[in-house]
């Protein structure tokens, strides 16, 4: 079975260069990382190359360039919990079901949101109350047969292992200045975020969708640092990230992750 995908499109921008960051200060917060295995099924969509995979419902752009590669899926809605899931790792096995799955696991960043539809009643795996995850299709045959469709699997959260910094790409204009954080390690989805100008104390965003981060206060013309906090309450400084001239559409490495 392949899924429908509703997705919000978005322009990518990238390639600034990023100063030395001057510190970075961890925080332990109280929460830990749930990764008990629960019961869930799985789909894929897109074709074997990865083809209607790339962007999506959490704002990122193209996922090769954002690293997260085909190693991704889209959420049902008992999942992806209004955008703040976009970024958790999950690992996956396919289980109970001996005629179409294959052994081992795969591991993927959750990038996507699959829509439920309340025409149907029948086959329609995202819809609530259900768990499930609609893979890229080279994941889906990595545990299952292709001529499944849907096969009933086992998952857990897992700390995301990514590669460099967390980076920042910076969108939107002066009066609504936007922000996506990508590449972020350990728990890997974002509770909350601050930004800090040169010349203001630390500012607290909004989510606006997915992992996009947005204020309304003015920063251009100042150089910025980040504070984030993960949902296993873990609190990170990203500081002096940005030079005073930054531009949007650009994309600055934070140097330090999770």
């Amino acid at each position: 079975m392949v899924m429908a995908i509703w997705f919000v499109p978005m322009s990518y921008g990238h390639g600034a260069d990023s100063p030395v960051i001057g510190y970075a200060a961890d925080s332990p917060g109280p929460n830990s990382l749930d990764t008990a295995w629960y019961d869930a099924r799985a789909t894929f969509y897109g074709d074997v190359h990865g083809g209607g995979t790339q962007q999506g419902a959490c704002g990122y752009g193209d996922l090769n360039k954002q690293g997260y590669g085909l190693a991704t899926a889209a959420l049902s809605t008992a999942l992806f919990n209004n955008g703040y899931t976009c970024g958790a790792c999950y690992q996956i096995v396919c289980a109970h079901d001996p005629q179409w799955c294959l052994p081992g696991s795969i591991k993927i960043t959750a990038t996507n949101f699959c829509p439920p539809n309340y025409t149907k009643t029948l086959g329609v795996w995202c819809n609530p109350p259900q768990k499930h995850f609609d893979l890229s299709l080279p994941m889906f045959l990595k545990i299952a047969k292709y001529k499944a469709g849907v096969v009933p699997v086992k998952y857990r959260r897992v700390r995301c292992a990514k590669t460099g910094g967390v980076k920042f790409e910076l969108k939107g204009n002066p009066h609504f200045f936007m922000i996506l954080p990508y590449n972020v390690g350990g728990a890997g989805d974002i509770n909350a975020m601050q930004v800090k100008g040169s010349k203001t104390g630390w500012i607290t965003m909004k989510k606006n969708w997915g992992q996009n981060w947005t204020t309304g206060v003015v920063l251009t013309g100042q150089g910025l640092s980040f504070k984030i906090m993960t949902s296993d309450g873990i609190v990170k400084y990203f500081m002096n990230v940005t030079p005073s001239n930054w531009g949007f559409g650009q994309t600055f490495d934070g140097r330090i992750n999770f």
